[in-house]
């Protein structure tokens, strides 16, 4: 037998869909393959009438996710497959497009970068009080490209996400559920287990009124949010000029090498 473990697991119970990121020693790092099969299986649920509601967690009960997997990124590589059939689903398999049902983000530990770009995009998010959210993206010299940038504005305080946006400093659940981020606090290890109960409660509505009610209150064409539209088209401007800069390298490498950076500005 193989000992190679996939990178998300999905398992359907009750007509609950449950997604989980299976790098916990990694600390649930994204990678392409990790983006792709959360978009397989997210487009896979939307399909599916015995899927009421989605639940994303993350194994190994340390992290959600500590974001994009910045070795893979120091190698040249991406984190999703931008060619691919789910390359329009982004970072995470979920950050730049949706689905009807309602997604429920489950974090117990960390969700840093990318991963907490991936709790942003769900519609409900339940945190155990050993979590914390941060975008550090600025500190590697890029920014919360993923939906950070466009989404936590929308979610807190403008000034607030301005100042988690801008320092790259973590937030933790206690404050984040005090602000209205998260929904539903819990004890360290509880998270996944109330997030069934809500998942439950959802399974319990009408499924034709529970995804039409997303779809309005997001205002979802094609799997987007048209309330977030003109701020993804200025991210896809801003975005790849980051990416290509000599500081974003940088950032890259120092972080591997675990050194300071060095910035240039260029």
């Amino acid at each position: 037998m193989s000992d190679i473990k996939p990178p998300v697991l999905s398992e359907l119970n009750d007509g609950v869909l449950t997604i989980t990121l299976n790098r916990p020693e990694a600390f649930n790092a994204i990678n392409a393959e990790v983006s792709n099969a959360v978009a397989e299986a997210l487009a896979a649920a939307e399909k599916d009438p015995e899927v009421a509601a989605v639940i994303l967690t993350g194994a190994g009960g340390k992290a959600f996710s500590a974001g994009a997997d910045l070795k893979a990124v120091s190698r040249g590589e991406s984190c999703f497959d931008p060619d691919g059939p789910y390359g329009d689903w982004g970072l995470g398999g979920c950050t730049e497009r949706t689905i009807a049902k309602p997604v429920i983000a489950a974090v117990d530990g960390i969700a840093f970068g990318g991963g907490f770009e991936v709790a942003l995009a769900a519609d409900i998010l339940i945190a155990s009080t050993a979590s914390k959210f941060a975008l550090p993206e600025v500190k590697v010299g890029l920014l919360a490209g993923a939906g950070g940038v466009v989404r936590l504005p929308r979610q807190l305080p403008r000034k607030l996400a301005m100042d988690l946006l801008l320092t790259g400093e973590p937030i933790s659940a206690e404050r984040a559920h005090a602000l209205g981020l998260v929904s539903r606090l819990t004890a360290p290890g509880a998270a996944y287990a109330e997030a069934l109960q809500v998942a439950a409660g959802i399974r319990a509505s009408a499924p034709l009124a529970v995804q039409a009610t997303k779809r309005m209150v997001l205002e979802l064409a094609d799997g987007r949010s048209e309330l977030e539209r003109h701020a993804w088209d200025l991210n896809a401007a801003e975005f790849p000029a980051i990416l290509a800069s000599n500081d974003a390298r940088e950032g890259a490498a120092a972080f591997t090498q675990k050194r300071p950076p060095v910035w240039t500005a260029s």
